[in-house]
């Protein structure tokens, strides 16, 4: 090892939402922070193609549902305190795609979490809000040191710390890569990537607020162009069916912003320019409609779409001490191996912005303050499910 690296506490490797809320949580407790992105920019892959649409999930009560809610609550306040000046807290309206969809939200209203009314076909709710995705990591990292346009290629443990590309030192790795999992080994981490892509248009129609059907609308800012209005809609979603053990170009390439990448190719783009346009369009009628901006990334999805928070379970540790763990019983959290001072936030899909900030304070109170993660966001749900599948293997 060399001598002369650069040490620190913590290092987060991953400049998104979910990178950048951690990072301003732990900077709380540690000044000795530094956030690692291979981009040359804050929020310029997944993050900075998302919609950043912050609404209600409707639905019948469940887990995940529950997780939505109490984050949307918690991030809302959130964006509210740091003082976004992107933040708009204007409302939502939701309308049905379909009379299908119809009936599904008219089945919907006795479970409804937040006070809305009817409106435009649909339902309105004064907490939706829309955020600028750059804006708001940049101000969450402002004071936090940064290394830029730099990719981890190796990361190696020795008596307890971390040590990436032979010139960092860190006590403790915090990864927030998000559909990138190249320095994660473990094979129960799943992660799907999800592509999308947003765009923002000027138009002469000034919207009032923001809408979803088939995709989201932002309420119009004024520009310093006469009669011209800046809006986002977002996003798409396709999925790749690439063999990531063979190519995972499209994850793993830096500034990919700047350029399409193999799959998502520049004819996809212009289609997908096209498909957004007439989605909103069935929202509300857009006149003079100009595309001014358009970001694609790859959104993080777990295999059953709840987030992952805290420490990797070490699979091949916990076989070796419990050969029993392969036929699928008595598998219990606190009987396994962990990774020690390797922590994860990963797989928010295309929710990131409503629950990472809620999901970093989580993650920073359990590193500081030994705070449980639940069972239904931790590692520990996905290995307990994998391990059960490995008996004849």
């Amino acid at each position: 090892m060399l001598n002369n690296y650069e040490e620190f506490d913590y290092v987060i490797v991953g400049a998104g939402i979910a990178g950048c809320s951690t990072a301003y949580f732990l900077s709380k407790y540690s000044k000795s922070v530094l956030l690692v992105d291979k981009n040359k920019e804050i929020a310029f892959g997944a993050s900075g193609a998302a919609g950043a649409f912050l609404s209600p999930l409707l639905g019948k009560p469940n887990v995940f549902k529950d997780l939505i809610t109490k984050s949307l609550k918690f991030s809302t306040s959130f964006y509210k305190e740091i003082n976004s000046i992107s933040f708009q807290n204007n409302g939502v309206c939701r309308i049905p795609k379909n009379e299908e969809d119809r009936e599904k939200f008219k089945s919907y209203i006795p479970y409804m979490d937040f006070e809305y009314k009817a409106l435009d076909d649909g339902y309105f709710f004064d907490i939706g809000s829309w955020i600028n995705p750059s804006e708001v990591c940049n101000l969450l990292v402002e004071n936090i040191k940064k290394k830029l346009n730099y990719s981890i290629d190796t990361i190696i443990k020795e008596d307890d710390v971390w040590f990436l590309n032979n010139e960092i030192k860190t006590k403790n790795l915090i990864l927030c890569t998000g559909a990138n999992t190249k320095l994660i080994e473990e094979k129960y981490f799943d992660i799907r990537a999800v592509w999308g892509q947003k765009i923002d248009v000027l138009s002469s129609t000034c919207v009032g607020f923001n809408y979803h059907k088939a995709c989201s609308i932002s309420k119009a800012v004024k520009t310093d162009k006469e009669n011209l209005f800046k809006l986002s809609i977002g996003a798409t979603h396709h999925r790749f069916n690439c063999n990531k053990d063979i190519c995972n170009y499209c994850v793993e390439v830096a500034n990919l912003n700047n350029d399409c990448s193999k799959c998502y190719t520049e004819n996809i783009v212009n289609q997908d320019c096209q498909e957004l346009i007439k989605l909103a369009n069935n929202i509300v009628k857009l006149n003079d409609v100009k595309v001014v901006d358009v970001k694609i990334g790859a959104r993080a999805s777990s295999p059953d779409y709840f987030p992952m928070l805290g420490k990797l379970i070490d699979s091949k540790k916990s076989f070796e001490k419990f050969p029993h763990l392969k036929n699928g019983t008595h598998i219990k959290e606190k009987m396994l191996d962990k990774i020690e001072n390797l922590y994860i936030l990963n797989g928010v899909g295309g929710r990131g912005f409503v629950l990472s900030p809620y999901l970093a304070n989580e993650l920073v109170e359990h590193i500081i303050n030994a705070k449980e993660i639940d069972e239904s966001i931790s590692t520990y749900r996905l290995f307990k499910r994998w391990a059960k599948k490995q008996k004849n293997n």
